[in-house]
């Protein structure tokens, strides 16, 4: 078990990620060795580039884990206290979320620019490892580029070494496979390829984030926006969008190094600090305007696979990490979001000890056929409106 600063890597994300570095790059090494030896100048260089590629998705890939995206201090209230009213509140950290920063429920703290939470690294990306999560991707889609291209070769030689050998061609390394090479060479060159295809398509989707300096929560707050003006003449001005070349520099440099201090923002013309939170807390009040409530007539264990409510709701389970949550007969839910056999809601907590100083709010899924909708208006508008003041 792991302790300290080295229990962030003690996870399966960044286990995983640091086995297939390290196998990627043993094996081509191994290969690369018989195809093109270090002995000669192109064989060294081509051995120093893959090299440099490994040591850069390393270096990256550690920096962008234990420098983490930067967290809000607990209890963090802005200056003016005015300006209170434009931030939303986030009741596990107690205090108020700078723009741009959203809670992060897996690392229990609230996350400057928080793009997602990435499993490889155990970490969030977000301002300040944005920048060295880019470039771990960079340089893992050109290593493994380089590397797939080696294991390649060294595999066709390999296999057709005895053509080389019967026809006696001189100046050619012979490639040599003992049965476990043979299939760790194969292993190799499938997760090279995979790591091209599948990491390729998530540095494309941070470079677009990049370039549009949108996050991945801001383009859902975007399409909301967006759509909760389709039918009037009223347009919505994302305020944190440059221009390309100043979009790329609020994360890109040579150093990597966060730009800011991840609370305030240079915003475009005609907008300020508060744009984009005030579209969110409007997007809330429209929100809360469709929940409902529901009554839980029957528990819910939490699981992710309920077999015992039946086939239906077994199959249909939402495709999400979102939590499930538990639930007894009688609590009541704020209920969010629906599907055919599961809903998305929040448990009202009726009791609240005084001595408490912040609430863990209880949210998640659970199969539909274990709870019924109030249909009271009065009751539901009270709950909520309880339930607001007990978050606050």
């Amino acid at each position: 078990m792991c302790f300290g600063p080295f229990s962030r890597i003690c996870h399966w994300g960044p286990l995983t990620a640091l086995g297939i570095i390290k196998l990627i790059t043993g094996v081509t090494l191994y290969c690369g060795s018989m195809w093109w030896p270090s002995t000669t100048w192109g064989g060294f260089f081509n051995t120093s580039f893959f090299m440099g590629m490994s040591g850069l998705t390393l270096y990256n890939f550690m920096s962008s884990m234990f420098h983490g995206p930067g967290y809000l201090p607990l209890l963090w209230r802005p200056v003016n206290e005015k300006e209170c009213e434009n931030l939303q509140w986030c009741g596990v950290c107690q205090g108020y979320k700078a723009p741009r920063s959203h809670h992060c429920r897996k690392c229990g703290r609230c996350v400057m620019k928080m793009d997602h939470h990435c499993p490889w690294i155990n970490n969030c990306v977000g301002w300040g490892n944005h920048a060295h999560f880019t470039a771990f991707l960079f340089f893992a889609v050109v290593g493994c580029g380089h590397s797939s291209t080696i294991l390649s070769f060294s595999l066709y030689r390999g296999i057709n070494r005895t053509w080389y050998m019967y026809h006696n061609i001189q100046n050619v390394p012979i490639v040599h496979f003992g049965l476990y090479g043979l299939i760790l060479t194969v292993f190799g060159l499938g997760l090279a390829v995979g790591v091209v295809l599948a990491v390729g398509m998530l540095l494309g989707l941070q470079l677009r984030a990049i370039i549009r300096n949108r996050t991945g929560i801001e383009d859902w707050i975007l399409e909301k926006a967006i759509y909760r003006r389709k039918d009037t003449d009223d347009t919505f001005v994302f305020p944190y969008h440059l221009g390309l070349w100043r979009n790329v520099r609020q994360v890109l440099n040579v150093g990597c190094e966060p730009v800011g201090d991840g609370i305030l923002w240079e915003v475009a013309e005609g907008c300020d600090q508060f744009t984009l939170t005030k579209e969110q807390l409007a997007q809330k009040t429209d929100k809360r305007h469709r929940t409902k409530l529901y009554n839980i007539l029957y528990p819910a264990s939490g699981a992710w696979f309920p077999i015992t409510k039946g086939l239906r709701v077994f199959l249909s389970i939402p495709c999400t990490d979102e939590p499930r949550i538990k639930l007894k007969q009688g609590d009541v839910v704020i209920v969010s979001r629906w599907r055919k056999h599961w809903l998305f809601g929040e448990k009202i907590q009726a009791q609240l000890d005084a001595s408490e100083q912040s609430i863990a709010r209880v949210r998640g899924w659970f199969p539909r056929k274990c709870a019924v909708e109030l249909v009271d208006s009065s009751s539901t508008n009270s709950q909520l409106n309880f339930q607001d003041k007990k978050l606050k």
